[in-house]
């Protein structure tokens, strides 16, 4: 089976910092990143990264946010700095495979930011 297992989430005050970790498992994932879903808001690409290395970020979250991966343990890593409040939402790790034919998610994990 595949899994998501994502970890990190928490509460953090507006400059600080936070690091988000998902560990895939079930397959091997070319395609892995982070979106996020805010009240009221759809669900939005922060971040993604291949396995060559090739990363791509939403223009709200560049010069911030940090993605990285490590291939061997299909886990990928969201460097969160200088968090806003705006970054509140609920963060979902995403995994593509060609093999397996498709995108997984994880179940999500809470990042509130205070003001």
């Amino acid at each position: 089976q595949v899994q998501l297992v994502e970890s990190g989430g928490g509460l953090v005050q507006a400059g600080g910092s936070l690091r988000l970790s998902c560990a895939a498992s079930g397959g091997f994932f070319t395609i892995m990143g982070w979106y996020r879903q805010a009240p009221g808001k759809q669900r939005a690409l922060v971040a993604t990264i291949t396995t060559g290395g090739s990363t791509n970020y939403a223009d709200s979250v560049k010069d911030r946010f940090l993605i990285s991966r490590d291939n061997a343990k299909n886990t990928v890593y969201l460097q969160m700095n200088s968090l806003k409040p705006e970054d509140t939402a609920v963060y979902y790790c995403n995994a593509y495979s060609g093999y397996l034919g498709g995108d997984y998610w994880g179940q999500g994990t809470q990042v509130t930011v205070s003001s």
